[in-house]
């Protein structure tokens, strides 16, 4: 039986919820209009937890996110860069 019990909290401990799924998001940006304009809003994005990948493009003016939607959501991202100064909306 401690073995039974043991296995089964080994396996719960290492699996992860069925229901989290990586996402990738692209928000327009179009207050992005200088050089360190990407740079903070990369930023900011990163300090969303549960974003595991940023790139932005400045002549585009956006940003496609990579998150972990059990963490995080669109509307946390587009948060975090309107309130560094970059409000944002996502690309359709």
């Amino acid at each position: 039986m401690k073995q039974l019990v043991l296995t089964l909290a080994v396996l719960a401990a290492g699996s992860a919820p069925v229901w989290a799924a990586e996402q990738t998001v692209t928000l327009d940006i179009p207050g992005m209009t200088c050089g360190v304009c990407p740079i903070t809003v990369h930023k900011a994005l990163m300090a969303v937890p549960g974003v595991k990948d940023v790139r932005v493009d400045e002549a585009k003016k956006n940003a496609a996110v990579t998150f972990d939607d059990s963490k995080t959501s669109v509307q946390a991202l587009i948060s975090a860069t309107t309130d560094a100064g970059y409000p944002s909306t996502v690309s359709h």
